[in-house]
């Protein structure tokens, strides 16, 4: 038979390392109340046994599991409680694991294709088809736009691309005004067919989770950002075409009226 006082008692940092922690980790757990101080030697060290090991593993134990240190008495008590705060660190554990799979997804769209880099996750799919200026904007106005309004948005890119888009985003800065005009002509109806089919996209008011006054600042800055002079000139004269096809129309209907 061995006798316990044959055995002999550890220090701090030799129980700190049977339960792979550190020092400062005992003395906190002392602290707080979670393990208890042990008996001292002589000259005044501490001296620990296999009780505060075992101890010192439960509580690592629970922390390691994700209860918090002011819920280890409440956990170990075993009753409706601590079942309570099982479940909801089980929830918490779920949601994590949820988002860390999307987020592994995602990586792994930026790895297959670096232009993903640069939208928003459910635009990635359309990363090969965008130009770089365009994908630019849409990960600005996806700082603005509200889910359905982006969803919207989504919808009217997944169409065939024609030659337009190509036209407008290669656009040389010092393009002649016949050139504007003529691109701004064509984009005018598309543009127009548009706003029939998404009305939100053209009303920040609707579209916007923002304050209407941070939503158009971040559409003007984007558009200065990530066009040239030209492009934007064509973006006016788009917008005097329909603003004056607008005024056609009213006059037309108050004649017919």
């Amino acid at each position: 038979m061995l006798e316990k006082g044959l055995l002999v008692a550890w220090s701090t940092r030799q129980l700190a390392e049977l339960a792979g922690t550190t020092t400062k980790t005992v003395r906190h757990y002392h602290d707080l109340g979670l393990l208890e101080e042990p008996e001292r030697a002589p000259n005044g060290y501490k001296q620990y046994g296999v009780s505060h090991l075992v101890r010192l593993l439960r509580i690592r134990r629970m922390t390691d599991l994700g209860v918090a240190l002011a819920d280890v008495p409440l956990v170990e008590s075993g009753d409706e409680k601590a079942l309570r705060i099982l479940r909801h660190l089980d929830v918490e554990l779920a949601a994590d694991i949820a988002r860390k799979q999307r987020m592994r997804r995602e990586l792994a769209a930026v790895m297959g294709n670096r232009a993903a880099l640069d939208m928003p996750p459910e635009f990635r799919t359309l990363a090969d088809d965008l130009p770089e200026a365009q994908r630019s904007l849409l990960l600005a106005y996806s700082s603005i736009l509200t889910p359905e309004a982006m969803a919207a948005l989504r919808e009217q890119l997944s169409g065939p691309r024609g030659t337009l888009e190509a036209d407008f985003a290669a656009l040389d800065e010092d393009a002649p005004e016949e050139v504007r005009q003529r691109l701004a002509e064509r984009m005018a109806p598309e543009v127009r067919q548009q706003h029939r089919d998404h009305p939100g996209l053209a009303d920040l008011g609707v579209s916007s989770r923002r304050e209407t006054a941070v939503a158009e600042s971040v559409v003007v800055h984007a558009l200065l950002e990530f066009h040239n002079r030209a492009h934007l000139d064509v973006l006016r004269r788009v917008h005097a075409i329909l603003f004056e096809d607008d005024i056609t129309e009213g006059d037309s209907k108050d004649a017919r009226g």
